[in-house]
């Protein structure tokens, strides 16, 4: 029974120790993806139909904005059927989609984690036992 509960133990921290490595490269990775891809139209429809009230549409305006040189800024727009705004989210849209790949890209580490820890937890032992023999 002992033998067991160390088994799961040392399995659970493996996996932990390789969700925690694969993590630090996917995270970022999908959290860039989310900035990049935010105001793609696919991103607009799926965060605009969270955001926007029912019986409007979702639709981006960019702008030219002046702070420390020129640039240019998104504003998700949901627009009723006789084309008035009827409402207005600067920031929301953003953070909602890249949270959302945020999580993807943590769902994708977790399952490669699954995957590759016992063969982690072989490599470990290898290491292991060398180092015992040196």
């Amino acid at each position: 029974m002992k033998e067991t509960t160390t088994g799961a133990i040392s399995g659970c921290l493996v996996w932990i120790i390789t969700f925690g490595v694969i993590s630090i490269c996917i995270l970022p990775v999908s959290i860039a993806v989310g900035g990049i891809t935010s105001v793609t139209d696919f991103a607009v429809e799926q965060t605009g139909a969270i955001i926007c009230p029912d019986n409007s549409t979702p639709k981006i305006r960019s702008f030219a904005t002046y702070g420390s040189g020129p640039s240019t800024t998104s504003v998700l727009e949901c627009v009723d059927a006789s084309g008035n705004v009827v409402k207005e989210d600067p920031v929301s849209f953003a953070f909602l989609w890249i949270g959302l790949l945020a999580i993807i890209g943590l769902l994708i580490g977790a399952g490669l984690a699954f995957a590759l820890a016992a063969p982690a937890g072989v490599l470990i032992g290898r290491f292991i036992n060398r180092m015992k023999k040196a």
